[in-house]
Formats: C-alpha cells, sequence, structure tokens
C-alpha cells in the first residue's frame, strides 16, 4: 500500500497560471514601489555582509517561481483554505515590504513586517508539509533567504 498523496486537483500546467498570476503581480508592484532601489540602497549604511544590489532580482526570480510552484503544490494536493490563506498573506506581506523599505523609508515598520514575514512562511512550511512535503521544501530556500533579509533589515536599522 503506497503513502504517496495523490492529487485531487488536475495535473494541467494551465491550473500554475493563478499561481504565477498571483506571484508575478506581487513582483511587479514590489517592482514599482521599488523604482528607485538601487540609489536608496547604494546611498545606505550598509553592514559588510550586505549583497550587491544587482544580486536581488535574480534571487528573488527564481524565489517567486518556487513560491509560485509551491501553492500550486499545496493546493493540488488539498492543502485546504488555511494552508492557501498562509500563503495568500506571506505574499500580502511580501508585498508590503517594498514600499515600507524603498518608498517611505521606514526601516522599523519594514522590520516589523519582515518579522511577521518570516513566521508567516515558516508557518506555511508547517502546514504545507503533510499534504505535499515538495510545496514545504520548495519554500525552504525563501525562508532562507527572509531570514538573511531579516539580519540585513536590523543591520540597516541600527546603522541608519
Amino acid at each position: 500500500m503506497s503513502t504517496t498523496t495523490v492529487p485531487r486537483h488536475p495535473a494541467g500546467w494551465l491550473t500554475l497560471l493563478p499561481f504565477l498570476a498571483a506571484v508575478a503581480a506581487v513582483a511587479v508592484l514590489g517592482g514599482l514601489a521599488a523604482s528607485s532601489s538601487s540609489e536608496t540602497y547604494r546611498a545606505l549604511d550598509l553592514p559588510p555582509f550586505a549583497p550587491p544590489s544587482w544580486l536581488f532580482g535574480p534571487v528573488w526570480t527564481v524565489l517567486y517561481v518556487m513560491i509560485a510552484v509551491a501553492g500550486w503544490l499545496a493546493w493540488r494536493a488539498d492543502a485546504g483554505p488555511r494552508a492557501l490563506a498562509l500563503w495568500g498573506g506571506q505574499l500580502l506581506l511580501n508585498l508590503a515590504w517594498t514600499p515600507l523599505f524603498f518608498a517611505a523609508d521606514l526601516y522599523v515598520w519594514a522590520l516589523v513586517d519582515i518579522v511577521v514575514l518570516l513566521v508567516a512562511v515558516l508557518a506555511t512550511i508547517a502546514v504545507f508539509r503533510r499534504p505535499s512535503p515538495p510545496a514545504a521544501w520548495l519554500l525552504v530556500p525563501y525562508v532562507a533567504w527572509v531570514a538573511f533579509a531579516t539580519a540585513l533589515n536590523v543591520a540597516i536599522v541600527v546603522l541608519n
């Protein structure tokens, strides 16, 4: 007898599109709010572990695709409304960080947001783990990056 979880929703790639669209909307709106992010980032006093500004775009591109696929896999495995609400909630927290940090220069509020985001991603991993282990694992690089970004945000608050 197999213990493999059988997806309850269709496997067609078209069902991935709403998840990609949600993540793309967050990326586009965040990009609009961060139109001067390179200048802002360079003007800050940064800690020695701060990455170059060009690295953020490629990293977030990969992470956003992984976030979309994770949500889709969890949906296909019938993770339930609570799990998908957490997935959507962490996306909204992700979206809120960029305008707080780059558009409004509210570094402390951005820190509050990213700490809540870190908790939300950990909670999402926890609720995705049982119905779809691959969905949970796809979020591990994301939570690692958010943890790193949290440390960077703390350093920026302290230094600026």
